[in-house]
């Protein structure tokens, strides 16, 4: 007989919930620093989830400019978005990380050793797939690409707007997208800077500094194509 699926069993919550396991030596800590500490670390698996989500969000994206059908591209739009909303999240996670007593964090932090969010694998990817205001990245790439192939005109869509249908549309959500990973971003330096102002990051970074300087919005090109918007209907008003 097949094992009934259950919520706890469908989750995996016996093993999800043994997965937070803090450094802090027991005759150090007292309950609320280990809650703290349980706080800090259920923080960040929950951002590498939503991460995972993402990114196998914006892979999928990639796959259907490479199709680029109506229906492909209107549930691009869709994906997107909903990428806006996940972004909103970790955003609003960092907030929650406000509430991190500072002196609970300075006992713990001492026994994380080089760990760092620095390190996080996927948050690099996910910069390689949005790209950033010197380099673009994948998603952009693979769409002015798709693009070329079906002999649509970038320019041309961005200054069509509403009229350039579904190219539009995707444009339109790209650009959410790239707006609320450049809040996230700012955001952790925000909440870096409150917690241990100008001291250096566990992985030997400038800290605040480093965050700061990764910290620019991605999508230049579409950015820079919706000024020409303005500066054409200037001088068709002048």
């Amino acid at each position: 007989m097949p094992e009934e699926v259950t919520y706890a069993s469908y989750l995996k919550l016996d093993e999800l919930l043994t997965l937070q396991v803090p450094r802090t030596p027991g005759s150090e800590a007292d309950l609320a620093t280990a809650l703290s500490e349980q706080f800090f670390i259920v923080s960040h698996q929950t951002c590498e989830l939503w991460l995972k989500q993402i990114l196998g969000d914006l892979a999928a994206v990639e796959g259907n400019f490479r199709a680029m059908t109506t229906g492909g591209l209107e549930r691009s739009v869709d994906l997107l978005y909903r990428c806006c909303e996940l972004l909103r999240l970790l955003h609003e996670q960092l907030m929650a990380l406000e509430r991190l007593p500072l002196e609970d964090f300075a006992q713990f932090r001492a026994h994380l050793g080089t760990a760092s969010g620095a390190q996080s694998s996927q948050a690099h990817e996910l910069e390689r797939v949005l790209g950033s205001a010197s380099r673009s990245g994948t998603l952009f790439l693979a769409f002015r690409a798709g693009l070329q192939r079906t002999g649509a005109d970038l320019e041309e869509i961005v200054a069509a707007g509403v009229e350039a249908g579904s190219h539009h549309r995707v444009v339109e959500a790209m650009l959410s997208v790239g707006n609320g990973y450049f809040q996230w971003k700012i955001g952790h330096v925000g909440l870096v800077l409150k917690m241990i102002g100008e001291q250096p990051g566990t992985a030997g970074t400038s800290g605040a500094a480093h965050l700061m300087g990764r910290a620019t919005m991605p999508f230049t090109e579409l950015h820079e194509l919706r000024g020409k918007v303005h500066e054409r209907r200037r001088r068709q008003a002048g």
